[in-house]
């Protein structure tokens, strides 16, 4: 049961993690753990990968961990996955890809476009059941701000992108006036191992910034920029000539 009263520790007591070998998402759980979150299930396409992350979970706190693997590029589309009650729900998953191969790799492009948006949609329907709706709790979607113009060096992943945040924004719309809340997070750059040596430091946030903003404000609704700074940018380069966006 969520507690929203303002300075309580425990602002969730429990959370569901789809990407959970995400340093974004995993960043955001050491914060929730500071904050009483005592229970966590990790859903990720190898586990291996995020066994010294969970080691250190289990090793420093008494916490409640379950996992479950799952690739979004074999799953069954049609399939509804089973998910249980939780306070919040984050969803980070994310495939930057090639989109200079992609032009030319139909493979590529399908698979920047299915786990970045289309494989999401059962997960997403299957939180935002009438019965889980109905009670108070949260859904966190990491999108990007790549969604909100056409780059040539990312198309592929910004229309992704642009598509899960319309998706999420209509669900959030619909759920108006219901318990349950929509946050949709359009992150900029952010400081991980899949940005290193491709964008420059200096513009990019820190994991730990983003955790933070996040957590110091949880019960926030809607499109968020994180960090805020980067709306103005976008609406700056939605005015620029198209002989300057094309360098991009």
């Amino acid at each position: 049961m969520l507690n929203r009263k303002r300075g309580n520790l425990n602002i969730f007591r429990s959370a569901f993690i789809l990407g959970g070998n995400s340093e974004i998402a995993q960043e955001i759980c050491l914060h929730l753990v500071q904050k009483g979150t005592k229970k966590f299930h990790f859903v990720s396409r190898d586990s291996k990968k995020n066994e010294i992350f969970l080691k250190r979970l289990k090793d420093q706190f008494d916490l409640e961990i379950t996992i479950e693997e799952f690739d979004l590029l074999k799953g069954d589309l049609k399939a509804k996955p089973n998910i249980g009650f939780y306070d919040l729900y984050i969803i980070a998953t994310g495939y930057l890809g090639n989109s200079i191969l992609a032009q030319n790799d139909l493979d590529e492009a399908l698979k920047i476009s299915r786990v970045n948006y289309y494989s999401l949609i059962p997960w997403i329907n299957s939180i935002t059941t009438e019965d889980r709706i109905s009670k108070p709790g949260y859904l966190w979607i990491l999108s990007s701000v790549a969604g909100d113009l056409g780059r040539p060096s990312n198309h592929h992943y910004g229309a992704a992108k642009s598509a899960l945040t319309i998706f999420c924004e209509g669900l959030h719309n619909t759920l108006n006036k219901k318990p349950f809340k929509i946050r949709i997070i359009k992150a900029g750059l952010i400081y991980t191992s899949t940005t290193i040596k491709k964008a420059p430091k200096i513009l990019c946030a820190s994991k730990k910034y983003i955790a933070k903003k996040l957590i110091n404000k949880p019960y926030r609704e809607g499109i968020e920029y994180l960090p805020f700074w980067w709306l103005i940018v976008m609406k700056i380069l939605s005015i620029l000539p198209k002989s300057i966006i094309s360098k991009l």
